[in-house]
């Protein structure tokens, strides 16, 4: 059968099961867009920003666990979706961008709308290619997919010259995929595993640390097994969350900058840390000379590039995270002294943990202050949805707090950007969720700085009818530049202080989507309520404390048993009088 080279392109998304495709026409791709707006199978999500786009493929990714897929045309509709490719990067995010570019002829002559999207896009993608003959597009779509859903996942980008989408070819879809070198290692070392085995036998005082290659493994259910089965204290990164219920006994939540105590000080005793899909980044190891000096390290990963990169792992094992841990708990299963007969020697280690989580537990005060707390807010909007809620943040104080205080128990059920930090991410992310899961609660949680990044995409919510329920926590700052000023800049808050913000409800309304506002803790729970009711898209504004911190926090560079707990004493002489909303808090500081 005779395409030309638009007719194949949607043919080959067909093929793949592809039913959303979000982007932004424009000249080089119309013949593309053209030929999708003539079928009914794949619906094309017409974004406002190009940002909007990646980010809500990279939503759709995230919450699935297959490739989310953007369509943008050549130069800036390109450059303007860089950010979500690093980020899809960085996240080991499933992802498919198909960009235009000038006719073959033209490439490198500086074209109207050319860039080098090859170029731009090789360090920020697993793979690259452009396609320089129409015969070669179906197979390379196929290759596309099939690089960005396996190994560690990431993003892919396929560059379509004009004239590559025109011209005609026969199309022949392969069935299957066979890349000299590209051969992802699924099963782990047997040896290896025995030896892991033995270690966390003997272990006194071992952890399992958690990261978000479990999440993508889909291998929940085994990191349970694997837990309950060994009896070991568990602690995920916030890419990990959802890979074991935040409920569960042995879990001690979150590890890192902002962890609990609990995790932290028990990743610094201990004397064995099972790494599950974690890449040892410098958020989770603080300052590396000091990281969990008594303990020796198993690192399970899919990615050799990952393993000992940061932190010398004394049994490595390559591998699916969800295989190799299936495998391990045959190994110990079968083992001599089977797991559960070593509770007895972890007794003390078991009650050390409990102490410290009793010592310095997620708290904060709300009864009788006026100034509602953003931790409030998150606790009753996880009380009101449980687990039957997905969960997108935005980068920031709001962030680490909902990592904190909401307690999913499933995986794919809380997405942020984790290792770029992007702000902007967090809204055009819960669209993408959304049109993935029409009929689950999606909950983006933001903040009025990172949400005036990508806003123009409350169009797409409105217009496809998407109930995303929007918790913006408004601060008026850069919260968390914010509060690194108090702590390490003597309270000068240079560029952090937004000032006047927006009338978010308003602004809500002008895009036909119903805004609440929140003045005092008194009403929280009843604009959650209300929010969460409404069939229809929902910004809800809360008004919340200026200069609340986000606490346990660990300085940068700083060892996981150095946290700060609480504000220190001269965040409080140089906020003193600044509190009164709208005032300008560098007039009160001391001279």
């Amino acid at each position: 059968m005779k395409l030309n080279g638009s007719e194949i392109f949607v043919e080959s998304l067909k093929r793949e099961g592809v039913k959303t495709i979000f982007g932004i026409p424009g000249g080089v791709v119309l013949k593309l867009f053209d030929v999708l707006h003539q079928q009914k199978d794949v619906e094309v999500i017409l974004t406002r920003h190009e940002q909007g786009a990646i980010h809500m493929a990279e939503g759709y990714g995230k919450a699935t666990g297959k490739a989310g897929v953007a369509l943008v045309t050549s130069g800036p509709g390109m450059t303007n979706i860089v950010t979500g490719l690093q980020d899809a990067m960085m996240d080991s995010v499933p992802l498919v961008a198909f960009t235009g570019q000038v006719p073959t002829n033209l490439i490198g002559n500086d074209a109207f709308q050319e860039a080098d999207n090859i170029g731009i896009s090789r360090p920020c993608t697993k793979h690259n290619v452009l396609v320089k003959d129409v015969a070669d597009l179906a197979a390379t779509i196929k290759e596309a997919f099939y690089i960005a859903n396996t190994g560690r996942p990431g993003p892919v980008l396929v560059d379509i010259p004009k004239d590559v989408s025109t011209e005609s070819a026969e199309f022949r879809y392969p069935d299957k995929v066979d890349i000299r070198g590209y051969r992802p290692t699924v099963t782990g070392n047997r040896y290896q595993i025995k030896q892991a085995a033995g270690e966390i036998m003997k272990a006194k005082r071992p952890v399992i640390y958690v990261g978000g290659g479990a999440i993508f493994s889909g291998a929940a259910n085994e990191v349970r097994e694997f837990a309950e089965l060994t009896q070991i204290p568990l602690t995920m990164t916030v890419m990990g969350l959802g890979a074991f219920p935040g409920t569960h006994p042995l879990c001690m939540g979150m590890l890192g900058m902002h962890g609990t105590y609990c995790a932290n000080m028990a990743m610094h005793e201990a004397d064995l840390l099972i790494a599950v899909g974690a890449r040892f980044d410098d958020r989770v190891t603080g300052k590396l000379s000091e990281f969990s000096p008594r303990a020796r390290v198993i690192h399970i990963d899919i990615d050799p590039t990952s393993i000992k990169k940061n932190v010398h792992a004394h049994i490595p094992i390559v591998g699916d995270v969800k295989t190799v841990l299936r495998e391990l708990v045959g190994v110990l299963s079968s083992m001599d002294g089977n797991p559960a007969s070593v509770k007895a020697q972890r007794k003390p280690w078991q009650k050390q943990v409990s102490e410290w989580s009793a010592r310095h537990p997620l708290a904060y005060q709300q009864e009788g202050k006026k100034e509602t707390k953003p931790q409030y807010v998150i606790e009753k909007a996880y009380e009101l949805t449980k687990h039957k809620a997905i969960v997108v943040t935005d980068v920031g104080q709001h962030q680490m707090w909902a990592a904190q205080y909401f307690r999913g128990a499933q995986q794919r059920t809380f997405l942020t950007s984790g290792g770029l930090g992007t702000m902007g991410f967090g809204f055009p992310a819960a669209i993408g969720a959304q049109k993935a899961y029409p009929n689950k609660t999606v909950l983006c949680i933001t903040s009025e700085g990172s949400f005036q990044m990508n806003l123009q995409e409350l169009a797409v919510a409105a217009i496809y009818k998407l109930p995303v329920k929007i918790i913006l926590l408004n601060n008026q700052f850069h919260g968390m530049v914010r509060q690194w000023q108090d702590l390490f800049y003597e309270g000068r808050y240079a560029s952090s202080d937004l000032g006047a913000t927006p009338d978010f409800v308003k602004l809500a309304e002008a895009y036909g989507i119903l805004g609440l506002h929140s003045d005092g803790p008194a009403d929280v729970e009843a604009v959650l309520k209300e929010g969460l009711k409404h069939k229809g898209p929902v910004l809800m504004n809360f008004a919340i404390d200026r200069f609340e911190n986000c606490y346990p926090m660990i300085p940068a560079g700083g060892a996981h048993h150095e946290m700060v707990l609480e504000d220190p004493p001269h965040m409080k002489t140089t906020r003193k009088g600044a509190r009164k909303k709208g005032e300008d808090a560098d007039a009160v500081l001391p001279a």
